[in-house]
């Protein structure tokens, strides 16, 4: 059939075409299966593969999250210069010691002591920020020589502290006999 006997037949069978009707029953089973179709496609991705690919992020994010704290090595004084490093030993050892004499003096003037503390404290603040500097610092020698100066200024500081608590407890001595 051609084009022009199409049209032709479907003119000639036009009120065929309007009158009839599907049924009532036709229609029911097109509107089910329409529903079923719906009902069917839920989502494009299954629910295991949305499980695996969190899994897979979590993984990705801690590893770079750990590689890179790893990575991050803080940098000391004896990396830069050993011979600096040996004298921050030295130093910090002797630091501690004393400040465990001062410990014994805190009981006995405990108001003398606090402010021996606080001054060590604000040197051992400045120390800290040295050492953070120390870690983006391009002139790392600067830094370094500052730190164990810190350092050289606490141990310094901690020796008039404890001869000014020699010399308080001698007076002591002297007007108690």
């Amino acid at each position: 059939m051609n084009k022009r006997s199409i049209e032709e037949y479907i003119k000639e069978n036009k009120k065929e075409f309007d009158f009839k009707t599907p049924s009532d029953q036709l229609w029911a089973r097109i509107e089910a299966g329409l529903d079923q179709e719906r009902v069917k496609k839920k989502s494009g991705m299954p629910f295991w593969l949305g499980i695996a690919a969190s899994l897979i992020l979590i993984m990705t994010v801690t590893f770079i999250y750990t590689s890179r704290k790893e990575g991050k090595q803080e940098l000391e004084i004896a990396d830069i210069s050993p011979v600096y490093g040996k004298k921050e030993m030295k130093f910090a050892s002797l630091i501690e010691e004393k400040k465990d004499s001062l410990q014994v003096f805190a009981k006995k003037n405990p108001v003398l002591y606090k402010q021996f503390s606080s001054d060590l404290n604000q040197l051992d603040g400045d120390y800290e920020k040295l050492k953070k500097e120390l870690q983006h610092s391009p002139n790392q020698e600067v830094v370094v020589r500052a730190m164990v100066k810190n350092l050289e200024l606490q141990l310094q500081v901690i020796n008039q502290q404890l001869s000014i608590i020699n010399e308080v407890n001698q007076i002591k001595e002297e007007n108690q006999i």
